[in-house]
């Protein structure tokens, strides 16, 4: 039997910076990134500079027959624009260039489709492409004509892509409609977490950060990792120990990223709300990317708009290994390397130090015949070290305020 090897999707890559476009030569590494995420083969990327986008063509003119003329000789099937397009613009590149274009909000929303694993993070993309789809469903040629699939159309699929607007609306509805339903599961769920006064963590930060490799380390269970971007989608929580019985619940949540699409930010609420509820924020920071001060200020920016900045934080500042000259801005903050040995009991003793400082100092002494009690106090407070020489022994440490009533139990 003879394999054949799916050909990649040969693509080239066009940006226009504006005078006032920020960070432009990272966002169009990054276009790269999610390029190659996609599956997509880069053959060549095309800037230009101006004063503002083409309201037709995004591009000039004299450029556009450039990328036409490379577009033919370099057998090119996709051009992706590092902006969001109009659907005019959109619906008159493919035409010019014969071929099909897709834009960053696309094809960020093509590789969600990709990683979506769960039922809810499914509807989820779904949910965001349809928004993205209706208001381009007329005067699109090549995007609605085109049987081959591919970069840009995952997720609903091609019979999806030639609905009328009234069905897609119906669509976006009944989506909504079993989000919801989700969404008070996932409620409910929160509430029996809140009601077992388990400490809940979250973990934060640009994608390909290295979130899952954290969690990885301090869970030891294998969540999906890679070197790529969104290599994890769906929220995910799962149970640590810190210190004799204490425990905690570690959620790790879809990567941040600059220009996130207004429709992934909407769909992905209740997912990213996962990380509302918690004690303490673990701001993950990919210390050997050279942008990666811009990068915290997408997550900070992200955490504001979710109202999340009074949650305490600890920012990590993982592969340190490849590291060169790192100027820290977050703080309190660690440094370290994830995958180096000794990186689990570390992250563990940084992490119990963070919830002291939440939580409350308290100091009690406990008779003999109440030192069985410590077993369930040991679940709610993080004790210091003691011994029992003496009959009755004095027992430090920190615990939550809204759980100070319990040392009740203890008092003679």
């Amino acid at each position: 039997m003879i394999e054949t090897k799916k050909e990649q999707e040969r693509v080239i890559l066009v940006g226009v910076e504006l005078q006032d476009t920020p960070h432009f030569e990272m966002s169009m590494a990054e276009l790269a990134s999610l390029a190659k995420t996609a599956g997509a083969e880069v053959v060549s990327t095309y800037t230009q500079k101006r004063e503002r986008y083409d309201s037709k063509s995004f591009v000039g003119s004299g450029k556009l027959a450039e990328i036409k003329d490379i577009v033919e000789a370099d057998d090119i099937d996709t051009v992706i624009v590092n902006n969001r397009l109009t659907p005019r613009q959109n619906a008159n590149l493919e035409t010019e260039l014969g071929v099909k274009v897709i834009d960053r909000m696309q094809l960020i929303l093509d590789i969600f489709a990709m990683r979506a694993r769960s039922h809810e993070g499914k509807l989820q993309v779904h949910l965001a492409q349809l928004k993205y789809m209706l208001p381009r469903l007329v005067g699109q040629g090549i995007m609605l004509s085109r049987q081959a699939g591919g970069i840009g159309s995952r997720g609903p699929g091609e019979s999806q892509l030639e609905l009328n607007r009234r069905s897609i609306r119906n669509q976006i509805s009944d989506i909504e409609r079993q989000l919801k339903i989700v969404e008070k599961n996932r409620q409910t769920i929160r509430d029996k977490r809140s009601q077992s006064e388990v400490f809940k963590i979250g973990l934060i930060g640009y994608t390909n950060a290295g979130k899952s490799t954290i969690m990885n380390v301090l869970t030891d269970n294998r969540q999906y990792e890679a070197d790529e971007l969104f290599a994890t989608l769906d929220a995910t929580t799962k149970q640590i120990y810190l210190q004799n019985q204490f425990q905690a619940t570690l959620t790790d949540t879809v990567g941040f990223i600059q220009d996130l699409p207004t429709e992934l930010v909407a769909a992905f609420k209740s997912t990213l709300e996962e990380s509302r509820h918690v004690d303490l924020l673990l701001h993950v920071i990919d210390a050997s990317d050279p942008d990666h001060e811009e990068h915290e200020k997408v997550v900070l920016d992200l955490l504001k708009d979710l109202d999340m900045l009074d949650i305490p934080r600890l920012a990590i500042y993982n592969k340190m290994d490849k590291a060169k000259n790192l100027t820290a801005t977050a703080f309190p903050n660690v440094r370290l390397s994830a995958r180096e040995e000794g990186a689990r009991e570390s992250l563990r003793y940084l992490i119990i130090d963070e919830i002291r400082d939440v939580f409350e100092p308290f100091s009690i002494k406990v008779s003999q015949d109440k030192l069985y009690k410590l077993y369930e106090l040991n679940k709610l407070a993080l004790l210091d070290r003691y011994d029992f020489d003496e009959p009755i022994e004095e027992i430090t440490g920190h615990i939550a305020s809204h759980n100070r009533w319990k040392l009740e139990e203890f008092y003679d």
